[in-house]
């Protein structure tokens, strides 16, 4: 199943890209799969994905927990917490 997957900030630079299209493997059912997926691929990848605490995501552009279900999912935005004020 390919997905679009799409990095800001400092996971945008740590990777050294701001997207790309992937082909999952059969067995990542989930967001929390990915991640595991993304950061043993080594590199940048690794580097951006060892602190999940830090990570927010959102599937389908609406926000969602590592545990969502990727079934059916068409893209997958990975960002730090955003702050304003």
């Amino acid at each position: 199943m390919a997905i679009d997957l799409l990095y800001f900030a400092w996971i945008r630079e740590a990777i050294g890209r701001d997207g790309e299209t992937v082909d999952l493997p059969d067995g990542v059912k989930t967001v929390a799969m990915l991640i595991d997926w993304l950061a043993e691929r080594g590199g940048g990848y690794t580097e951006a994905f060892v602190d999940r605490s830090r990570l927010r995501v959102a599937v389908d552009q609406e926000f969602a927990g590592l545990d969502a279900s990727l079934a059916g999912v068409r893209e997958i935005a990975l960002f730090p917490p955003v702050t304003g004020g």
